[in-house]
């Protein structure tokens, strides 16, 4: 058996403008890269293909290229809803050209709509739903369609859904991920700019699910399951990475990596008792971090934290984000810097309920918390998150997948006159954010913080003052 696994690339896009998020910003396919080292132990043959462009871009040449080349008897794909369709092609594309190979879309997106993906895409054999290893692994082995949780398949004109998989994997038993199977690994997977001091870096996911619900959260792959690795487990990880790629800073892409308190102090110390030489980033959440804590990441390597705050008005965050204090929050942010380590901020504008006033106090919220850093997303309705099942009711919603990324308002709340005032609004808000007395008066000693960032900076340039360009608001 063999199993070639697609990461396509998608829509990363602003609508109408040129793609340069690469430049910016290319991260690990973190999901199917645990699929293929899981598949590797059981001595399935793997392959795995990147793709760098939209199919809409770039065709589906490269991807038959593989295809062709490693001759699979299984593809697979992930996908998240921006990327859907540009697997949807490539599948279509191989089933022309290999109608006995099976084709297979995992991710969260099918997750979230499950049969009825099927119903309306001919070209795809099965869907794995929730977590894909041992489904992958069921696949593989031959079992009966009927016999594997978490598939969704077809039988004739029938198209049958086996339910939600119970029998979830264990953590600590799965191989790291197969990192050496990404061409490039891990110079060409760089990370945003200067949120790291030294390169290359690489990303670890180290827990899956999380026990809250928040209303734009798509939980359709781990429902509210909450697990996590060891501490062992997670120091073994970043010990492998410096040794087999010279990894020198991680991104721990965790919703709640400080949630188990014990785990955190275990890793530290083992960090402390054994140096790695390693920096790490994570993401934290009000309520489950404290100056104890705060000390022992600092002194263990954590160079940045992000906190998830979402707006800066107290109806929008007690309507979207559960059990969260919204003093709190200043007072974390100034416990983290206090603690040496940077704060980043993680905010989203056009939520259900938002409106011009909103968008001010968030704007006087930031403007007020000193932050090193911050990411502004887009709020886009994901099918599997609870606010996507009365999201008509709220305002305007343009259902377009490849737009759905959080780049693009596809939603516009019925407290904004309209998606361009919208978009000027956030516009707005980057532009004072990045041009204003607190970022730059930290950014030149950034500049010497991390210097491969700067090296990234000054070599493109010219892309970045576009990049810069795309966020300047329209002229009355």
């Amino acid at each position: 058996m063999k199993i070639l696994l697609i990461n396509p690339f998608g829509s990363n896009w602003v609508e109408g403008r040129e793609d340069k998020t690469e430049t910016a910003i290319r991260m690990a396919p973190m999901g199917i890269l645990s699929i293929a080292a899981y598949l590797e132990q059981r001595g399935v043959e793997t392959a795995l293909h990147d793709c760098r462009g939209p199919v809409t871009l770039v065709g589906t040449a490269d991807v038959m290229s593989r295809v062709a080349e490693f001759k699979p008897d299984m593809v697979g794909f992930t996908a998240v809803t921006s990327s859907f369709l540009n697997a949807y092609s490539q599948a279509e594309a191989i089933k022309q050209a290999a109608p006995h190979i099976k084709t297979i879309v995992g991710g969260v997106h099918v997750s979230a709509l499950r049969g009825r993906i099927l119903e309306q895409y001919p070209a795809i054999d099965y869907l794995v739903t929730g977590e894909g290893e041992k489904a992958m692994a069921e696949l593989a082995a031959g079992a009966e369609p009927g016999t594997i949780q978490g598939l969704v398949y077809r039988l004739g004109a029938e198209i049958r859904d086996n339910g939600l998989r119970t029998d979830l994997v264990e953590l600590d038993s799965l191989p790291f991920p197969a990192y050496h199977k990404l061409e490039g690994f891990p110079k060409s997977f760089e990370a945003a700019l200067f949120n790291y001091p030294k390169a290359p870096s690489a990303t670890i996911i180290s827990s899956r699910g999380c026990p809250y619900q928040c209303s734009y959260c798509d939980r359709s792959v781990y429902r509210r399951s909450f697990r996590f690795n060891s501490a062992e487990y997670l120091y073994e990880h970043m010990a492998f990475l410096k040794k087999n790629f010279n990894v020198r800073h991680v991104f721990f892409y965790d919703d709640l990596f400080t949630f188990n308190r014990e785990r955190i102090e275990k890793f530290c110390t083992l960090l402390l008792q054994r140096p790695l030489g390693m920096t790490y980033n994570c993401a934290v959440r009000v309520g489950h971090i404290d100056d104890a804590l705060l000390k022992m990441l600092k002194a263990s390597g954590c160079w940045m934290v992000s906190l998830g705050i979402e707006s800066g008005a107290p109806e929008i965050l007690a309507r979207h984000k559960t059990k969260v204090d919204f003093n709190e929050m200043k007072t974390t942010v100034a416990r983290i810097q206090k603690a040496g380590i940077r704060a980043k901020g993680l905010f989203m504008m056009g939520l259900p309920g938002e409106t011009e006033e909103t968008v001010k106090m968030t704007t006087d919220f930031i403007n007020g918390l000193g932050l090193d850093d911050m990411n502004m997303t887009k709020f886009t309705p994901f099918p599997g998150s609870p606010i996507y099942q009365n999201i008509l009711e709220e305002g305007t919603f343009e259902e377009k997948w490849e737009l759905m990324n959080c780049l693009n308002f596809v939603f516009v709340p019925k407290g904004i006159g309209s998606k361009d005032r919208l978009d000027d609004l956030y516009k707005q808000f980057i532009k004072q954010f990045y041009t204003g007395r607190n970022w730059t008066r930290k950014f030149v000693p950034l500049l010497f913080k991390s210097p491969d960032s700067a090296r990234r900076l000054f070599t493109n340039l010219p892309t970045f003052l576009r990049i810069k360009s795309d966020f300047e608001p329209k002229r009355k």
